[in-house]
């Protein structure tokens, strides 16, 4: 894992504290209606403010294309931050231009404050990873916080360059995401399976040639797996494939073969002739299938088959759902892989780590999310870091 500095190595007395969180949370009728980010925080700044440091909230919210807009105020996020902090939380306008007034406000507070700054995207120079800028929040505090894996893979003022002008450290929430994922890919136990899903092969071409790299079985369902069924010549009736990419699929497979990872696909498929839920449906074999039908989920011999690489791992990673899990009964194949991985990991047979978006909502829909070692709510930062690319954010803070 990178040697990056925790708040264990800083003390935090009285200071002003910079965090860069990432309250760029759901909002509706003027409410957050998912906290799990802001809940991730807490840690974070109840540590800073138990020593009487100001805790100094630097976040992103929307897209106002760097200019002010009200509509993206972080103004509205504040109440939730004093929900769940349990604490009164000082909100602090700014245009980013000239942080004077900021400044002010920030020294004026009363040791041991809680307080939210304007939606860094109010400035163009945000987004630009503008040092002019940066150095402008730097003005505002004398330690560097970065508690936002998830806006780890964009190189931005308030998440790279602000990180070279002041001693700088990983929050809880980033050193706990930091740590869960070096032992799912970084240094992990094996062997090593991970199962990705999710409806294209060419959104994770990335990701599949980092992972046959780096582990030891690589699951891949959902109608990505149409399209390698199809590289092999098997029929997919009216299923989505990419057809086109049967080439890649199957250099995909060579290179897999050569580093001694084994796919493993689907041999069975629950069809439907309709996409909506509760559609008739049957169980096909993969070298069997009807040319008018649909593949959306896998099928019972897939699901032990599945089992089966499960039960031979010490470490899961899990990408992307099996089947379209949004309607019943083809969420069956997710959920019961879902649970029997959370089952594992309550028994201490696995780690598994789980990140990306619909990964989130399935695991969520499968009443596991909680379950599972570590799940992420990065979305692409979780999918950057799965492609093994570097993340500026996380760079930034290197010792």
């Amino acid at each position: 894992m990178p040697a990056f500095k925790t708040l264990d190595d800083f003390d935090l007395s009285g200071k002003r504290v910079l965090v860069r969180a990432d309250l760029n949370v759901p909002v509706a009728d003027g409410k957050v209606t998912d906290a799990t980010r802001i809940e991730r925080l807490v840690p974070t700044i109840r540590e800073i403010i138990k020593v009487d440091g100001k805790a100094i909230i630097l976040s992103h919210f929307g897209r106002p294309k760097g200019k002010v807009d009200p509509e993206f105020s972080l103004e509205l996020v504040v109440p939730a931050v004093a929900d769940e902090t349990g604490h009164p939380v000082g909100f602090i306008a700014t245009d980013w231009i000239d942080v004077t007034k900021a400044r002010q406000a920030i020294d004026e507070a009363p040791p041991g404050s809680i307080l939210v700054l304007e939606n860094t995207r109010f400035h163009p120079g945000e987004e630009d990873n503008d040092p002019a800028l940066a150095a402008r929040m730097a003005e505002l505090g004398d330690i560097f916080v970065n508690d936002a894996f998830s806006a780890a893979h964009r190189a931005h003022a308030s998440t790279e360059a602000i990180a070279h002008l002041l001693p700088s450290a990983a929050g809880r929430a980033m050193e706990a995401e930091l740590k869960a994922l070096e032992a799912g890919l970084g240094n992990p136990e094996r062997p090593v399976i991970a199962i990705v899903g999710g409806a294209k092969v060419s959104t994770k071409l990335d990701l599949l040639g980092n992972l046959i790299k780096k582990v030891d079985g690589l699951v891949i369902g959902g109608a990505m797996a149409n399209t390698f069924l199809h590289a092999g010549g098997l029929g997919v009736g009216k299923s989505l494939a990419e057809k086109d990419l049967a080439e890649t699929a199957n250099d995909i497979r060579d290179k897999a073969e050569a580093a001694h990872c084994a796919i493993i696909l689907p041999i069975d498929a629950t069809v439907a002739w309709h996409f909506e839920a509760n559609a008739p449906h049957r169980f096909y074999g993969v070298d069997s299938m009807d040319p008018e039908g649909m593949i959306l989920d896998v099928g019972p011999g897939s699901i032990e088959r599945i089992k089966g690489a499960i039960d031979e791992a010490k470490t899961i990673v899990w990408n992307g759902p099996l089947g379209a899990f949004e309607l019943q009964p083809f969420d069956h194949g997710t959920v019961e892989i879902a649970q029997y991985v959370a089952a594992r990991t309550k028994a201490g047979k696995v780690v598994s780590v789980a990140g990306g978006g619909d990964t989130v909502s399935a695991l969520a829909h499968a009443g596991v999310k909680d379950q599972f070692t570590y799940v992420s709510t990065a979305g692409g930062a979780f999918l950057e870091w799965m492609e093994g690319k570097p993340l500026p954010g996380v760079e930034a803070l290197k010792r």
